[in-house]
């Protein structure tokens, strides 16, 4: 039997493609349990296999430099867009364009070239004492920083991704002179020094040591589930979204995110993958459990967050917490921010 060469190129193309590993490998600075659910059920879908690698962001950023192009990763997943910046600036992510992120995602939680997409979002909140703050319905970021609130504030010290990126925030909406005036507005209303995490901050303002700090909600929302103490902690303090007036720009809003690398051996695997990440199923994973708000807004809030409340996003696209964080960090840094 005789075959044309037409034939003979389709079957090597059809073989070549049976010989492409259905794996993908995942640089993962998220560690949640429920991820790796999502990995389990991806698999079983899909018949694809999740290698997966942990460690910090930085770190992995920086083993995949080294790796270069021989680097078996394929995806980067970390939190924070300031920390998804530096993968950007190293050059290690590639563009994609695939509809079906385009159309769940709103295009404020993605790059604008498609370097990168957010999978989840969280908003930096402020935490307050009920009993020692009037209309908390109406309070900003800005008010913070004000007279009002002299030794009335507890927060993180600057080397914080989140207060980095909530900085950056601030100088793409009010500009860079402004953005100074807050920080030093800030650092004068501190309680006491930046010291310990987004929950310690929490138990300062139930302990009375501040009335206000600025935490990122799923931490608020881990404690209204966590043991009888954290429980009680928890409730005795009232989460309030800033910046909800209508000419406001709303809560900040970070996201947890993931870019397909530039020399990914799986790139079309990749590629599926992100596009599961952001389904109704996936998304419940990755907020339900880990009290994280959905990036695909047809996906449902648990009960915690939905006890939290409708708020108004700040809708800038988060490109602008890495582009700005540089400056964030010099602005933190001239105003005394520990």
């Amino acid at each position: 039997m005789k075959f044309s060469t037409l034939s003979i190129a389709a079957v090597l193309v059809f073989l070549s493609a049976c010989s492409q590993p259905k794996e993908v490998n995942i640089y993962s600075a998220r560690h949640y349990e429920t991820d790796q659910a999502l990995y389990s059920d991806f698999t079983e879908e899909t018949g694809i296999k999740v290698n997966l690698i942990e460690g910090s962001s930085d770190e992995l950023i920086e083993r995949i430099k080294s790796e270069g192009v021989n680097s078996p990763a394929d995806i980067l997943v970390t939190v924070d867009a300031g920390r998804i910046w530096r993968a950007e600036e190293a050059g290690i992510l590639s563009s994609i364009d695939s509809e079906i992120l385009n159309d769940r995602i709103p295009a404020s939680l993605r790059h604008p070239n498609g370097l990168w997409y957010g999978i989840s979002k969280r908003v930096r909140a402020i935490v307050i004492n009920p009993e020692n703050v009037e209309d908390p319905e109406s309070l900003t970021y800005e008010d913070l920083a004000t007279e009002d609130w002299k030794g009335r504030v507890c927060i993180r010290s600057s080397n914080n991704i989140y207060n980095q990126s909530l900085m950056a925030s601030i100088i793409e909406s009010n500009g860079v002179e402004a953005a100074e005036a807050w920080a030093t507005g800030i650092v004068n209303n501190m309680a006491r020094d930046p010291q310990g995490g987004d929950r310690d901050q929490i138990r300062a303002v139930a302990a009375g040591v501040c009335d206000a700090a600025i935490v990122n909600h799923y931490y608020l929302a881990m404690m209204l589930t966590g043991d009888e103490e954290n429980r009680e902690i928890a409730k005795s303090v009232q989460l309030v979204f800033p910046n909800q007036s209508e000419a406001g720009r709303g809560a900040h809003v970070n996201i947890s995110v993931a870019g397909v690398l530039k020399d990914a051996p799986n790139r079309e695997n990749a590629i599926k993958f992100m596009e599961y990440l952001t389904n109704e199923t996936s998304q419940s994973y990755l907020t339900v459990d880990n009290n994280e708000y959905p990036v695909n807004e047809d996906a449902a809030w648990n009960p915690i967050l939905q006890g939290f409340g409708e708020f108004k996003a700040d809708e800038m696209n988060v490109s602008a917490l890495g582009r700005n964080n540089p400056e964030a960090i010099r602005i933190m840094d001239r105003a005394g921010w520990k």
